[in-house]
């Protein structure tokens, strides 16, 4: 367990979270249902914990839920919509009119088919694939007096590298927040690189942004060794995207955020690629 007592809502910066999670944890806790916060908001307060303060506001707050069947996420909605947040067009979105937040609460865990949970007739395609493999890894960390349950960063990477890959139209974000990991990783992880990945500080020209994504990548390679399914999805991803520069979204978006050549935005994937693909 990580303790990281000190840190407040205040710090996180995140309108109306604090009374959205004591709902979420109300609910979640009645009903004896795990959940983790998952998203921008445990990037957010994983970085917090580190003394990085939030990058880009939000109004949207994700969370996972693992339950067995249909029936059960009914009662997590029954409860909700007492507490003011309701159904908007997608069945997995909740709305509160008083605090002015959306939440999504994506189910997985047995209630999965084919890493897809199926609502009704209309929505069939919320994809779940990662989720189970990665908050199997979930750390804990204190703000006040609640305990949020978060991917570690290595997690919510591949989780949204999987999310945008669904979506690329609707899901900018997961890039853009992808990369501000890969930013502050370097940093985060000094002592880790130093003591267990020191090969990689031996290669030239030195760059710690390059060194940073493939260290990210040799901790990811934890989630590509537990399925089949995701490691083919990034697989994938890396084929579509390394092959030629010019054509690949991610380099594109990664050049202009942060004002390089696209070259060297896709030798940053190169390197996560790198790392995924290193053998220990």
């Amino acid at each position: 367990m990580t303790n990281t007592s000190g840190l407040t809502y205040k710090d996180l910066a995140i309108p109306y979270f604090k009374e959205t999670f004591d709902c979420i944890d109300e609910v979640m806790q009645t009903l004896q249902i795990p959940y983790y916060l998952i998203g921008v908001s445990a990037i957010a307060l994983e970085l917090l914990k580190n003394g990085i303060k939030p990058g880009r506001g939000t109004k949207d707050i994700d969370f996972a839920v693992m339950i067995s069947s249909i029936e059960e996420y009914e009662k997590i909605r029954t409860a909700l919509k007492t507490k003011g947040f309701n159904k908007v067009a997608a069945p997995w979105t909740f709305y509160s009119d008083k605090y002015n937040v959306a939440i999504d609460l994506l189910p997985f865990g047995e209630i999965e088919e084919n890493f897809t949970v199926n609502f009704n007739e209309r929505y069939t395609d919320l994809h779940v694939l990662g989720f189970r493999e990665v908050l199997e890894e979930a750390v804990q960390v204190h703000i006040e007096e609640k305990i949020a349950n978060i991917p570690p960063l290595p997690g919510m990477v591949i989780l949204k590298l999987i999310a945008w890959s669904d979506r690329p139209e609707e899901r900018q974000n997961d890039l853009a927040d992808i990369l501000r990991i890969i930013q502050h990783y370097y940093d985060l992880k000094w002592e880790e690189i130093v003591e267990e990945h020191h090969d990689t500080l031996e290669r030239e020209p030195f760059d710690r942004m390059l060194i940073a994504a493939e260290v990210l990548g040799r901790n990811s390679r934890l989630y590509i060794q537990k399925s089949e399914a995701i490691s083919n999805r990034v697989s994938t991803i890396f084929e579509n995207h390394l092959e030629d520069a010019s054509k690949s979204a991610i380099a594109k978006e990664w050049a202009r955020k942060l004002d390089v050549n696209i070259e060297y935005a896709s030798a940053l994937l190169g390197a996560f690629q790198k790392g995924i693909t290193h053998e220990a």
